[in-house]
C-alpha cells in the first residue's frame, strides 16, 4: 500500500494536532494509538519512510517457501540497525499474499504488569497511515480470557509492535486488522496461559509477527555465536529446548550478555501454538548492530528474521501439543461422567476442536483409582476421528473392561484417566526391529489377537522377550511362545494423563 503526498501530509497534521477523538473507518469515534518513535527507530516524514523502506527492501534477501507463511519473528532496532532484517522477512511473504488478522505479539519494555493487554481503544497510526484494529476480536480475548485486558500505558510507548506496521504497510498489497498483544512480564506459565488463548486464531489464515531481538550487549563474536545456539533451538519447534537453551545462554556467563532474546516469551508463547503443528521454522536472515555502518563491535545486539509456514497436516494425530492433549482429556472426563452418571454421551462440537482431534488415529484409554489400573480398552486403525475414539474407549474402559466391574458414580472423583494415541501399526518380520519401551506389541494368530503398550516395558521391567512371551500368553491366548509364529506389528503412543488422586 503506497500512500500519496497530500494524504501522507494530512495524516501528519492530524497527528500532530491530537486534540480530539477522531472518527474511524467505521465512523464512530476512537482515540488513536500515535506514533512514540516516528523521528527516532524511523523516519517521520512519510516520503523519507517510503523511501527507507524502498531502499531496505531492495537490499532484502528474502526466502521461497512452500506454502504461506504463517508467523515471522522479526527484530524491532532502529531502521539503520535491523532494518535490512526485517525487509528480508517480510519480503518472504509473496506479493499478493492476503491474510484475515495479524496477530502481533511483543514483550513489554517499559511496564510491569500480569498476563497480557490487547488494545483495544482504536487503531494504530504511522506516518503512512491509519492502520486498522479488530477492536471486536480484542475486546472477544478480553471478556473471555481473565489474564488478558486492555492496559493503555502497555502500548502509549511501546515501540516494539509500531516499528513493524510501516513494513507491513509498504509490503502487502491489502493489510488486514491487526492485533496487538504486549506481554506484561516474563514467565513461562504467562506465555503457556497466552498461547491457549491465541491457539485458536493460529491458523493459515492469520498472520503472527514476534517482535523480539535477540542477544543484548555481547561482543560482535559472542553475539554471532549465542544468536545462532538461540536461533537454533528455536527451529526445532520444541518450547523446553528453547527454554533450556536460555538457560544454558545464561549460565555461560557471557561477558556483558544481557538476554539472549528480550522477547523470548513472546517466542516461548509462539512455540507452545506451533508445537502441535507441522511447522517448519526457517532462518531468514541474520545481522547484529555490528554489522551497520554506524554500529560499533564491542557491545552490540543480535538481530534475527525467523519464518515458520505449515507443512502437512496429515500427520497432526501423532503430534499432539499441549492444547490438543488438554481438550482430550477434558472430553474424555466429560465423557467418562456424562456416561456413567447419565447414560448419555455429552454433546460436542467438532468445529469446536483442535483440527488434529478430527483426524482418524488408534487410542487407548486407561483408568486408575491411584495406581491401580481400573480399566483399559483401546481401538487400532479406526476410521473415525481421534475424539470420537477416545469417547468410544472411555465409555468402553469404564463398562466393558472384563478384568473389572463397570464404574459407578461414586468412583468418579477417585479415578484419573490416561490417554496413549497411537500411531498405525507397522508390520515386522523380525524382533530386531522392534524397539523396547519405545514401541508397543500387537501380535495375531487364528483370529486371536494381543496387545501391549509401550509403558508396560518400563512399569514391568520385562526384557524383549518377556514382553512378547507375556503378550503372547496373557493378552492373546497364544502361549508363551505363540509370538514366534504370530504376525507382529509395532506401533507408537504419546502417552498423558490427568494426575492421580490420592
Amino acid at each position: 500500500m503506497k500512500i500519496g503526498r497530500f494524504r501522507s501530509a494530512l495524516m501528519l497534521i492530524v497527528l500532530v494536532a491530537g486534540m480530539l477523538p477522531i472518527r474511524g473507518q467505521d465512523g464512530n469515534a476512537q482515540n488513536y494509538r500515535k506514533p512514540a518513535v516516528a523521528g527516532s527507530f524511523y523516519p517521520a516524514d512519510p516520503d523519507r519512510l517510503e523511501s527507507t523502506l524502498r531502499e531496505l527492501f531492495a537490499e532484502a534477501r528474502p526466502m521461497k517457501f512452500d506454502g504461506q507463511v504463517q508467523f515471522l519473528i522479526l527484530p524491532h532496532a532502529g531502521y539503520t540497525y535491523s532494518g535490512v532484517v526485517s525487509a528480508s522477512g517480510y519480503k518472504s511473504i509473496p506479493k499478493g499474499t492476503r491474510y484475515q488478522h495479524i496477530f502481533i505479539l511483543a514483550s513489554s519494555h517499559r511496564e510491569q504488569f500480569e498476563g497480557a493487554s490487547v488494545y483495544a481503544a482504536g487503531n494504530y497510526m504511522t506516518p503512512l497511515g491509519e492502520v486498522k484494529v479488530d477492536l471486536d476480536l480484542a475486546r472477544t480475548l478480553i471478556e473471555s480470557h481473565p489474564g488478558i485486558s486492555f492496559r493503555p500505558e502497555a502500548h502509549d510507548r511501546e515501540h516494539s509492535i509500531e516499528v513493524q506496521l510501516p513494513y507491513l504497510q509498504y509490503h502487502l498489497e491489502e493489510l488486514p486488522p491487526i492485533v496487538p498483544v504486549v506481554m506484561g512480564n516474563s514467565s513461562v506459565a504467562g506465555a503457556r496461559e497466552l498461547a491457549a488463548a491465541l491457539y485458536p486464531y493460529f491458523t493459515p489464515e492469520n498472520l503472527f509477527i514476534i517482535s523480539s531481538d535477540f542477544s543484548h550487549y555481547p561482543s560482535y563474536e559472542d553475539a554471532v555465536r549465542v544468536d545462532r545456539t538461540t536461533a537454533e533451538a528455536i527451529t526445532t519447534g520444541d518450547p523446553q529446548e528453547f527454554y533450556n537453551t536460555l538457560r544454558k545462554n545464561s549460565r555461560e556467563a557471557v561477558p556483558n550478555l544481557v538476554t539472549s532474546a528480550c522477547g523470548w516469551s513472546s517466542i516461548l508463547t509462539l512455540l507452545y501454538m506451533a508445537e502441535s503443528k507441522e511447522v517448519e521454522i526457517t532462518p531468514v536472515l541474520y545481522r547484529n548492530s555490528g554489522d551497520s555502518k554506524d554500529g560499533e563491535k564491542d557491545r552490540v545486539v543480535g538481530y534475527w528474521a525467523l519464518a515458520g509456514h505449515l507443512m502437512d497436516i496429515s500427520q497432526l494425530p501423532f503430534r499432539l501439543g499441549q492444547p490438543e492433549k488438554n481438550a482430550l482429556l477434558k472430553l474424555s472426563r466429560n465423557t467418562l461422567e456424562s456416561y456413567i452418571k447419565n447414560g448419555a454421551l455429552p454433546e460436542t462440537d467438532p468445529a469446536a476442536l483442535p483440527p488434529a482431534l478430527r483426524q482418524p488415529a488408534g487410542a487407548f484409554v486407561s483408568l486408575y483409582a491411584n495406581d491401580r489400573l481400573r480399566g483399559c480398552i483401546g481401538e487400532f486403525n479406526p476410521s473415525l476421528p481421534l475424539y470420537q475414539v477416545v469417547q468410544r474407549m472411555t465409555v468402553a474402559a469404564a463398562t466393558r473392561d472384563p478384568r473389572f466391574a463397570a464404574v459407578e458414580a461414586p468412583e468418579l472423583p477417585y479415578l484419573s484417566i490416561e490417554i496413549s494415541v497411537l500411531t498405525p501399526l507397522h508390520r515386522i518380520r523380525s524382533i530386531d526391529e522392534f524397539q523396547l519401551g519405545k514401541q508397543g506389541i500387537y501380535m495375531t494368530k487364528d483370529g486371536k489377537s494381543g496387545t501391549y503398550l509401550p509403558q508396560v516395558a518400563e512399569e514391568t521391567g520385562w526384557d524383549k522377550e518377556e514382553f512378547l512371551g507375556h503378550c503372547s500368553r496373557d493378552k492373546a491366548g497364544l502361549g508363551w511362545d505363540g509370538w514366534k509364529s504370530a504376525e507382529l506389528y509395532t506401533y507408537e503412543a504419546i502417552v498423558f494423563g490427568e494426575e492421580l488422586k490420592e
